[in-house]
């Protein structure tokens, strides 16, 4: 869905502002029986994450026993209308978890509190700086990322080597991935991969190994047209030749493992963040292997760390110091780190996630050993993106399907996109 803008947020926080004056509002806190804070703690997630939220929340109850925490959870879907609504209404929780698009919107909006208020009891120095610097806007921290993930090529363990194909290895380029992707297809008879074409994420690690950006610092685009039209000429020319996905199976993607070609056995690889991809475990019963993302024709890198998901206390909350003080828990705490495991990406506090590495099982580990295997050769991630870049994503897709689909070439669709993002990035 397109996200919510700046604009409407800022309004609704003057209604806050007024109503709180006027009508002497007490925030989103409550005080419980015998004296209890009670806290609103949000987030989305699955089963899995709510029976370990719940367990780690005990723990944080047990440790303090003055605050008592109320949590519901959702998919993301229905978690993000459901947040939107609540902060417009000024009814925004205490605590609530946002994915990295959210952050712009909100803080621009007088939903978040500034966490400077409280860095006596939030603590943020052992989480890497280029990290810690992505849940601010305008030099004010307003998040802090819980953990964080990165992009991966994902692929079929068995279907590559079985081609003969060399396997992909730390430092190859979008040049030999496109070799990759031409010889997987004349071995395996079905696409190497996914058209990336589709996907703004995969564009920026394209740009970022040009040493451009998808946005710049004041939040307008960081790239041209020409620089657009380079990238789908590109993925275009792929798809041509049948080295990836045709127009046909793009228009069924949709953000689930289910519904790729990977997903679907109709393609060796796809491109995905490192997290989602535990999901192809159930459906390449073969099994799966994580590579890092091309680099530039240079070796520059453009993958980057980016937080999974981040924390944020709103801004009219009562009980700002207790909210804080469970942030930091769920951010700093060993035993809750153990708890979470690898549910919301691998720790950012540097010591819990050497010492809990080790200790993670499964996929985790997996997740766990592939993030290692790039430490300290990516870059600092970007900011966050403009509250447009929500809008814009359902855009970047639209106006690829025109070029899938031969119905519009490369340079006009990146110029109607050019057209539209400047237009959303003004609004």
């Amino acid at each position: 869905m397109p996200g919510h803008k700046a604009t409407g947020f800022c309004a609704s926080a003057l209604a806050l502002a007024l109503c709180a004056v006027l009508a002497g509002c007490a925030g989103t806190g409550e005080s419980a029986g015998g004296g209890k804070v009670v806290l609103r703690y949000t987030w989305w997630g699955n089963p899995d994450r709510a029976a370990r939220t719940d367990q780690a929340l005990a723990l944080f109850e047990k440790r303090h026993p003055g605050i008592r925490v109320q949590t519901s959870f959702s998919d993301y879907n229905a978690y993000k209308q459901k947040l939107a609504v609540q902060a417009t209404g000024g009814d925004a929780p205490d605590v609530m978890q946002l994915d990295y698009r959210q952050i712009d919107q909100y803080a621009s909006g007088g939903v978040l509190l500034d966490l400077a208020r409280q860095k006596a009891v939030l603590h943020t120095s052992e989480i890497d700086s280029g990290l810690l610097a992505t849940g601010r806007v305008d030099n004010t921290q307003y998040a802090i990322p819980q953990g964080r993930g990165t992009e991966t090529v994902v692929y079929d363990v068995k279907a590559w080597k079985d081609s003969g194909v060399p396997l992909p290895k730390q430092g190859w380029t979008w040049d030999d991935w496109a070799d990759d992707m031409r010889a997987l297809a004349k071995a395996t008879g079905r696409p190497g991969g996914t058209d990336p074409g589709w996907s703004e994420d995969v564009f920026e690690v394209w740009l970022r190994g040009q040493g451009k950006s998808l946005y710049t610092t004041d939040r307008r685009l960081g790239f041209t047209a020409d620089d657009l039209a380079g990238y789908w000429t590109f993925t275009k020319g792929l798809q041509r030749e049948g080295a990836v996905s045709p127009a046909e199976q793009n228009t069924q993607l949709d953000g689930s493992v289910e519904n790729t070609p990977l997903g679907r056995g109709k393609a060796v690889a796809d491109t995905n963040w490192d997290a989602p991809t535990s999901g192809y475990l159930a459906l390449v019963p073969t099994g799966i292997a994580l590579a890092p993302m091309p680099s530039g024709a240079d070796g520059t890198p453009g993958q980057y760390y980016k937080p999974s998901m981040f924390l944020g206390i709103g801004a009219h909350t009562a009980h700002a110091e207790a909210a804080a003080e469970l942030v930091d828990f769920l951010i700093n705490d060993e035993d809750a780190a153990r708890i979470l495991g690898a549910t919301r990406g691998i720790p950012v506090n540097e010591t819990i996630r050497r010492r809990t590495a080790p200790l993670l099982k499964d996929f985790d580990r997996t997740i766990a050993d592939y993030q290692a295997s790039v430490e300290g050769t990516l870059n600092d991630p970007p900011q966050a993106p403009p509250p447009g870049d929500n809008a814009l994503q359902t855009t970047f897709q639209r106006d690829y399907d025109q070029v899938s689909f031969d119905r519009m070439s490369p340079g006009k669709a990146a110029q109607d996109y050019i057209t539209e993002a400047k237009a959303e990035l003004r609004s």
